[in-house]
């Protein structure tokens, strides 16, 4: 399979030039300009960060990416959908306060912000997966579905069950409706492991499906396998590695999924890719805080390619040298702890992140195959 194109630049810049200026010639040295955007409505998914989350992409890149769709006659509109656990974004109404508040608006961004799925989650159209050996029909926001052209505007990190998030994350995972959502995630049940429970019950407040029942005798927690979705927020809820899951097979299903849900949103129409690989916390925006980034900033890339932009961005990330006093690093030092040589793995033992790209390809999703071609 030939080689995509994957383009790159640093995080430097001259004196009165700004990173937004920076991120417009990178996307525009990549070929965004080559797809016919002229009165057409242009979706720029990203991730809007749940409230007390501060590593998100700020509003400044996502105006960059927006003038650019308006330069070229573009309607753009920036989009989410709904999330299918406790938070700030469970909700187009909560959803779009969470986006103010952390300073998306149209004056900041200069576009519309449309939640893809509706006002409870449940404004989905059904989309064929072409080549889909785990879902035939992806459960997908209408209005992601509905726009001319797609652009994913992605925060490039660490996730707390798939290794990474990247491109293909933020389409599949992220434009999926709150049904769709519960699809990808369903294939695997936590486990509590009674010794290491403290009873807290931090984990209750992420769990929307009455899936977690705390014994008040024992003080420990349990899991209502008939109502739990494996979803996995209760898994980076719990900071005493009490929380597992029962099938060690589930992040790869789920990364299976989630390609699949990608290629369902991208296949027949214009599609174009930016990644941000900066505060690269080692879990996803969805939380309500942020840990140290685990690696320095890297740098920003663009391909009309989500699966060679992804694997460009892991290789990139693979060769940094880990941050002290991070995720990772505490990790590394524990006395029994078995170094993967990757930083991902390390950081999320149990996330297989290997098994998104390698699906992704096998479906027809990219290549992992790239060119890289720096961007001054």
């Amino acid at each position: 399979m030939e080689r995509s194109k994957v383009y790159y630049t640093d995080m430097r810049t001259a004196i009165g030039d700004g990173l937004p200026s920076k991120l417009k010639r990178l996307i525009k040295a990549a070929g965004i300009g080559n797809i016919d955007m002229d009165g057409k409505f242009v979706a720029i998914k990203m991730h809007f960060g749940e409230l007390g989350n501060i590593s998100f992409l700020r509003p400044n890149y996502a105006k960059a990416v927006a003038d650019t769709v308006k330069e070229f006659g573009g309607k753009p509109f920036l989009t989410d959908c709904n999330t299918m656990y406790p938070g700030s974004r469970k909700n187009a109404l909560e959803h779009l306060e969470c986006a103010w508040e952390n300073g998306f608006s149209p004056l900041s961004t200069g576009c519309p912000i449309i939640i893809g799925d509706g006002l409870k989650g449940t404004d989905d159209v059904l989309v064929p997966v072409v080549g889909g050996e785990y879902v035939k029909e992806a459960k997908i926001g209408r209005a992601v579905m509905d726009a001319d052209v797609f652009i994913s505007l992605s925060h490039f990190k660490g996730h707390e069950m798939t290794g990474f998030g990247g491109a293909i994350k933020n389409i599949g995972m992220g434009c999926g409706s709150r049904a769709g959502k519960t699809e990808q995630h369903s294939d695997g049940k936590p486990v509590v492991y009674e010794e290491k429970c403290r009873g807290c019950k931090r984990c209750m407040r992420e769990c929307a499906n009455n899936g977690l029942v705390f014994n008040a005798e024992t003080k420990k927690m349990t899991i209502n396998t008939d109502n739990c979705v494996g979803c996995g927020r209760c898994l980076g809820a719990c900071s005493f590695d009490a929380i597992d899951f029962a099938c060690d097979t589930a992040p790869v299903f789920l990364n299976r999924k989630m390609a699949e849900y990608a290629k369902a949103v991208v296949d027949g129409r214009p599609a174009f890719h930016v990644s941000l690989v900066i505060e690269i916390s080692p879990n996803c925006d969805c939380h309500a805080e942020n840990d140290a980034p685990i690696l320095p900033n890297i740098g920003m890339f663009a391909s009309f390619d989500p699966v060679a932009l992804d694997r460009a961005c892991v290789d990139a990330c693979l060769k940094q040298t880990p941050l002290p006093n991070t995720q990772l690093t505490d990790n590394l030092a524990k006395p029994d702890f078995c170094d993967h040589h990757d930083h991902f793995t390390n950081s999320t033992p149990e996330s297989n992140w290997q098994s998104c790209l390698e699906h992704a390809e096998k479906i027809g999703l990219g290549t992992n195959g790239y060119e890289l071609i720096f961007v001054k």
